[in-house]
């Protein structure tokens, strides 16, 4: 036990009431149980690892045990308002495909929440006659999301044998596979990591924000890690924020010298995965679309929960709301254009990429043929993700390109993106 815990619990009876039946209530929740006596052991830990137990523990997770989207769940997303979001996506990744190859690609989706986007995606492709030419790549750490969406895109799957071989091409990193009605073949991952080094376009859209982070708070004596501790006398299932004593290791390596900022928040975790995607399309070729919550290192206190649709306190309850912070959209660019591997364009709000596009035309295509009824629907999921008072502007949209193309789309701007660059 550390000197912490020592001071700070005096011994070990707190640890033994609470191993007995009757410390906790048994109805308490297993994860709840979990946090406090890790704790309780071990000292406070990090709102990273709080964030990590909580959302992808694999038996209590709040996404990997549950379906948590929709007018059901905590939280809802554009694909899911509005038909038009996935449509207007599909058009500007074939849009910019062509400007760059004919051959096939790899459709990647990281977080692919119920397969909404992605089927309206392939609606889409479908239609303009480019299924021959692609496959669908599902980065998912839920099992109960995968069944979802596998059900939703798939006539058939079937659970893969993860097996790594020397031979990368005999490697299977899939867990899930299965085909569309359509013959597009669909592949599941547990990770980034896992999905085949060829060209491809990764889509992440509501992703990042619910990766872990750290939060740190500068004092009078210096910066500390804000952590999360137990409350000692257990009426509620709910934990609390304090400051560690001293800079932790977190402090001194994720902290810039030059932030002005008096609170901040990392993700480790988004810094990892932008590093990685970012090496893939400079060796692989391909090109990438981040659709989240974000800032450009401005914004300081961002974490919070969603229980409901309605904002929630994220340390009461733990497992029953959902936990986002905001995505740090000037240090994702930064990682990418380093050593020139990519460029970037944006961020622009979600509502000037979507009307730079046609969103509006294809809305009065849609309204023609609707009834009453779904008229009503239609344009009411319209203005929920274009209107500067609800996801039209506080979603941003940030795009990727190898650095190889940079003169290539200055002749042939990213769409949606015309002004930036």
């Amino acid at each position: 036990m550390s000197m912490y815990t020592r001071q700070h619990y005096g011994n070990f009876t707190l640890l033994k009431r609470l191993c007995s039946s009757n410390y906790l209530d048994r109805k308490t929740s297993d994860l709840y149980r979990q946090l406090y006596a890790k704790i309780l052991a071990c000292g406070p830990i990090t709102l990273a690892e709080y964030m990590k137990e909580i959302l992808t523990h694999p038996t209590v997770g709040y996404y990997t045990t549950k379906d948590t989207i929709g007018q059901r769940g905590d939280f809802t997303t554009s694909p899911e308002i509005s038909q038009l979001f996935g449509e207007i996506i599909a058009v500007w990744i074939i849009n910019e495909w062509r400007k760059i190859t004919k051959e096939s690609i790899q459709l990647v989706e990281l977080g692919p929440g119920r397969g909404t986007l992605i089927s309206d995606i392939l609606r889409v492709f479908k239609k303009l006659n480019v299924l021959d030419k692609i496959s669908v790549h599902l980065v998912e750490v839920s099992p109960v999301l995968s069944m979802i969406q596998a059900k939703k895109l798939c006539i058939e799957s079937k659970n893969s044998e993860l097996k790594v071989n020397e031979n990368q091409k005999n490697s299977v990193t899939h867990y899930r596979e299965g085909v569309t009605k359509d013959g597009v073949k669909i592949y599941w991952y547990y990770s980034i990591n896992d999905v085949p080094r060829e060209f491809s376009i990764f889509i992440a859209q509501e992703f990042f924000d619910a990766l872990p982070i750290h939060k740190f708070q500068k004092t009078d004596k210096g910066w500390r890690e804000i952590l999360v501790d137990i409350i000692q006398e257990v009426k509620q299932e709910k934990f609390r924020y304090v400051l560690s004593q001293m800079p932790t290791a977190a402090c001194k390596v994720y902290l810039s010298p030059n932030e002005k900022r008096e609170h901040v928040e990392v993700s480790p975790q988004c810094s990892i995965i932008i590093d990685y995607m970012s090496q893939f399309l400079w060796e692989c070729g391909g090109f990438a679309l981040v659709i989240d919550y974000g800032h450009e290192g401005e914004k300081t206190d961002t974490f919070r929960a969603f229980y409901q649709h309605k904002l929630h306190d994220p340390l009461l309850n733990p497992g029953t709301a959902d936990l986002t912070a905001d995505v740090d959209f000037s240090l994702m660019k930064e990682i990418a254009e380093k050593d020139n591997r990519l460029i970037t364009f944006g961020p622009v709000t979600q509502r000037k990429f979507l009307k730079s596009l046609g969103i509006d035309l294809r809305l009065k295509m849609i309204l023609q043929n609707a009834t009453n009824v779904q008229k009503q629907q239609i344009e009411s999921g319209y203005h929920m993700i274009t209107d500067e008072d609800k996801m039209g502007n506080c979603f941003q949209v940030l795009s990727f390109f190898p650095f190889v193309l940079k003169d290539h789309l200055k002749k042939w701007p990213v769409a949606g993106f015309e002004n930036q660059g």
